[in-house]
């Protein structure tokens, strides 16, 4: 069946689009009369993959922050566990959620509930604001029919994920004030203070100290050129992005971001700690072994990783243990890899990987409080070389005009 893009208005006045698959454009009409949307425009579309799903997956448009799915799936676990139905439910959630976005998504799973698909065959039309391990847990549910509990995993997960990512902008905050800073400090420097200068030791027709001249030329150069130099600045950056976007820019980009001075090993382990925690996941909901590692790959959100993740998988199914598979991947440590053995022994392997995934969070969180007085230094270094340079660049010519002044009065 073909499938539709709608435009239209919710009960209380909202505007909501989505993607419908439907067989004519009176069927769409029905579907959306059944959820209380009244449309605005339908038009058939030829691919699956819209222009909200693109957006979504190279430049994070139209995608819901952490807190909106970790409302959303606290709603739908409340409710569910209070026994209202699932279509009641998401249409609840739907009405109270303040993100257009996700508002949008959920009438339109909304619709294909009623048209007889199941939620995880729903959720994967919204590729850009559902992640694989959500959709898994979510089929992992209905298959056990606890449904409820995958809703209270998923949460817990993100809560998780979300505290990660505060705590790495709350160390790499200030840091990146003082950068900007230091940017537009040069930059009123060499436009407005040095060219000042330049006009008045010139006044004077004296040879000027190497240091002024230098910082003369400079400016000079970022007075005349500056158009071209942000001009090359901004090539560079769209070249350097696009060649993040193919697939062995993703994969170069993945590798070095890995061994990066002072942040490389904070990015690794906390990868390490979402691997283990979603693999938990897998493992306490009974998805098979193979499945759970082709879905925390993606949890990684890291080429390189990825591909050593599913090495480990191509290890279990030659029949290796999940430790020996660990161990000849290299990523691990010889505390979790111990760890990991004795929770295949003791066929706890579930509550192990959390244990792990805590122990790499706190190392985390360790590094990231180290992170800031481990870059201090190096600001105030940059710093002060900035305030060497223009000290001397400005102030040797300023001496050496006052010695020749100084000797004139002397000769009078």
């Amino acid at each position: 069946m073909p499938n539709y893009k709608y435009k239209g208005r919710d009960k209380k006045g909202q505007e909501v689009e989505g993607m419908i698959e439907a067989s004519s454009q009176t069927n769409v009409v029905m579907k959306l009369a059944s959820v209380e949307v009244i449309p605005i425009s339908i038009i058939m579309t030829s691919s699956e993959i819209t222009v909200e799903d693109l957006l979504g997956k190279y430049l994070g448009i139209g995608q819901p922050k952490l807190d909106d799915l970790i409302l959303c799936m606290q709603q739908l676990y409340t409710l569910s566990k209070a026994g209202v139905p699932l279509i009641r439910s998401l249409r609840v959630v739907s009405e109270t959620t303040a993100h257009s976005g996700l508002r949008s998504a959920l009438t339109d799973i909304v619709i294909s509930l009623e048209s007889g698909l199941r939620l995880s065959k729903a959720l994967e039309k919204h590729p850009h604001i559902f992640t694989t391990l959500i959709i898994a847990m979510i089929e992992v549910g209905e298959d056990s029919g606890q449904l409820e509990h995958s809703f209270l995993q998923i949460k817990e997960y993100l809560e998780s994920e979300l505290e990660t990512r505060r705590r790495i902008k709350t160390a790499l905050r200030y840091p990146a004030m003082v950068f900007v800073a230091i940017i537009i400090a040069i930059t009123i420097i060499n436009l407005i203070v040095i060219p000042s200068f330049s006009n008045f030791f010139n006044a004077f027709g004296s040879q000027l100290p190497l240091p002024t001249r230098i910082l003369i030329g400079f400016s000079d150069i970022f007075v005349r050129y500056g158009w071209l130099l942000a001009m090359f600045i901004l090539i560079l950056t769209v070249g350097i992005g696009l060649f993040l976007k193919s697939e062995r820019g993703i994969w170069w980009w993945s590798y070095l971001k890995l061994r990066l001075p002072l942040v490389g090993s904070i990015v690794k382990r906390t990868i390490y700690a979402r691997f283990c925690r979603a693999f938990s996941l897998t493992v306490t909901a009974n998805v098979p072994l193979l499945k759970g590692f082709k879905i925390v790959s993606k949890v990684a959100d890291n080429a390189y990783l990825e591909q050593k993740i599913m090495n480990m998988r191509h290890h279990v199914e030659k029949g290796e243990t999940l430790y020996l598979a660990a161990k000849n991947s290299e990523l691990f440590s010889p505390i979790v890899l111990q760890m990991l053995a004795v929770g295949e022994e003791t066929g706890e392997i579930d509550s192990i990987l959390l244990d792990v995934s805590h122990y790499y969070e706190k190392d985390v969180d360790y590094d990231l409080k180290r992170l800031g007085d481990a870059i201090e230094p190096l600001l105030i270094i940059i710093i002060a070389m900035m305030v060497l340079v223009l000290a001397l660049g400005v102030f040797l010519p300023m001496w050496d005009i006052s010695t020749v002044a100084l000797r004139k009065m002397e000769a009078l």
